[in-house]
């Protein structure tokens, strides 16, 4: 629930959709005919000609876009998040507030996410937790990087199914701030997670993120700086 971002809009936030019903087509759809396929393909090569990228490389390997703005907080990619970007097809979405210095969120994993047939794949889990409680950090005061994230998988946590989640931030021990999560379907909790992270200086912010000013919040820090 940040404030609008000038990346965020209307339409972006409609093709980011748009996209994910599309993954859920192409992995869920099991009648289509090679032809349909092979339109589709056409279609959505033409789409992202439309919006200036070409899909293939000369040498046949698929280019990547870059985001050639430079990132000033943590504002500049949160509606990018593959968690809760409001404009990342990657993302379930999953909604989010911070209330009584916890996040607290909810979302649905569809398709895209399965590991186990019917369940939410574990890394998927685990990359929740790692979004979650980094943003719990932030909205404490208490940004960093992530140092290590430990996952206790307690049962399964099905598909198509509301997931509640909730992240804050435990204990803060000088540059280490101990955060913990929950996430939980129908009552039941499905799994739990404990980070540490560890806060940088502004000189290391910009040597990794190419900042002059601010601490970082991303994932990752090598083992020298714990």
């Amino acid at each position: 629930m940040s404030e609008s971002h000038p990346f965020v809009s209307e339409q972006r936030k409609r093709l980011a959709e748009s996209i994910r019903h599309l993954t859920d087509a192409v992995l869920t759809v099991e009648d289509a005919t090679e032809e349909q396929l092979g339109t589709a393909s056409d279609m959505v090569e033409a789409a992202a000609r439309h919006l200036g990228r070409v899909p293939h490389a000369d040498d046949g390997t698929m280019t990547r876009g870059t985001w050639t703005r430079p990132h000033v907080d943590h504002d500049d990619y949160l509606p990018r998040s593959p968690l809760v970007g409001e404009v990342s097809p990657l993302s379930p979405p999953v909604e989010w507030d911070y209330v009584d210095d916890r996040i607290v969120a909810h979302g649905v994993y569809h398709a895209a996410y399965e590991g186990p047939p019917g369940y939410v794949h574990g890394g998927w889990v685990a990359l929740t937790f790692d979004e979650l409680l980094g943003m719990a950090n932030i909205a404490s005061g208490h940004p960093g990087m992530t140092g290590t994230l430990k996952v206790r998988y307690l049962r399964p946590t099905p598909l198509h199914t509301r997931v509640d989640l909730v992240g804050w931030t435990d204990r803060v021990e000088g540059r280490r701030i101990v955060s913990k999560g929950t996430m939980t379907v129908n009552g039941e909790v499905t799994a739990e997670a404990e980070g540490l992270f560890v806060t940088i200086n502004p000189k290391m912010a910009a040597e990794y993120f190419g900042r002059t000013t601010g601490e970082a919040a991303a994932p990752g820090v090598p083992a020298e700086d714990l």
